[in-house]
């Protein structure tokens, strides 16, 4: 039996394209599942900061924080974010920047890495992502944090303590330490298989089309073995 085939996923949480890239490599393997020999898949997502520095209760909203971090207009702001608003429409993605909190993410992510070791990190990647682009939640708060982790699943009280203890800050440097190693400037990132990269939001054909040839050349492999 072929072993599952694994992506990792470097991300931030306050990355619109992040959230687009998500969604379309689910579609993308979701398009494989009628596939007479169907890649078996696993997703693991990985921390990667894209602004360190922000405070954790950013002044201001979306477009003055583009104006402040990337040196263009108000105008030039708001049309960056009406067309990554329109690419989420298409992959269904209802963004609300009007109503977004921009804030540090290291939280959410130590958060991301809590819910990994219980087994539940795709539903708390989702529910990140979403509180945070189309219900305007606040996830630089510990509150707002622990909350999302119990609409998941997981135990309220064990994850705001693994907030409070730092437990998993060593593993988000650790993700962003490898993102380094592989020369990963941007997000989203996607290694396939530890051996592929394929950088940015692409659609889901392509993610399908990927799927598709690592897991004939990993049966390949195995047939030869």
């Amino acid at each position: 039996m072929t072993e599952r085939m694994r992506i990792d996923v470097w991300s931030d949480i306050a990355c619109p394209w992040c959230y687009i890239g998500k969604r379309n490599l689910e579609r993308g393997i979701a398009e494989t599942a009628d596939d007479e020999d169907a890649p078996d898949v696993d997703v693991v997502y990985r921390s990667f900061e894209l602004s360190p520095d922000t405070p954790a209760d950013f002044v201001g909203g979306e477009a003055d924080y583009l104006v402040a971090h990337k040196g263009v207009t108000h105008e030039q702001a708001q049309q960056m974010l009406d067309r990554v608003t329109a690419v989420a429409a298409e992959a269904g993605l209802n963004y609300r920047f009007d109503a977004l909190h921009h804030t540090n993410t290291a939280r959410a992510h130590e958060m991301l890495h809590f819910a990994k070791a219980h087994g539940r990190q795709r539903e708390m990647a989702e529910r990140l992502m979403s509180a945070y682009f189309t219900e305007g939640r606040h996830l630089g708060r510990d509150d707002e944090l622990v909350a999302l982790a119990e609409e998941v699943g997981l135990d309220a009280a064990e994850a705001r303590t693994a907030l409070e203890s730092g437990r998993f800050i060593d593993a988000v440097r650790g993700d962003q330490a490898q993102a380094q190693a592989y020369g990963i400037t941007g997000v989203p990132f996607f290694v396939i298989d530890g051996k592929y990269g394929v950088s940015g939001a692409q659609p889901p054909a392509a993610f399908a089309q990927i799927a598709r040839q690592v897991w004939a050349e990993r049966r390949e492999a195995a047939s030869v073995e």
